[in-house]
């Protein structure tokens, strides 16, 4: 089976920020653990240089949290998904939305 991402073990006590650099751009890694391949439902690799699909569910949210500032880490009760980012870059770049009620 070819391995079309670096492995990137994702550890409870980050340490590091965990983006990686290629030449200007900023390359955020993430990672995925499901607790069944039953969660895993489509993943789709046409070929290396066309667009990628990886879908699934992590189940209900039990916690959203950032892990030391530097990893958004969203645990299911099926699985979790850590996402490179700095609870800075998320405040960031998060859309900002006036709520009219």
């Amino acid at each position: 089976m070819k391995q079309y991402l670096p492995s990137m073990p994702f550890e409870r006590s980050v340490s590091v920020k965990m983006a990686r650099e290629k030449g200007a751009q900023v390359r955020r890694v993430f990672s995925v653990e499901l607790d069944s391949g039953d969660d895993l439902l489509k993943v789709n690799i046409p070929n290396r240089s066309q667009r990628i699909m990886v879908e699934g569910t992590i189940g209900a949210l039990k916690r959203a949290e950032f892990v030391e500032d530097a990893v958004l880490e969203l645990v299911g009760t099926n699985g979790t998904l850590r996402v490179d980012l700095s609870r800075d870059d998320f405040v960031k770049h998060a859309r900002k939305e006036v709520v009219q009620g």
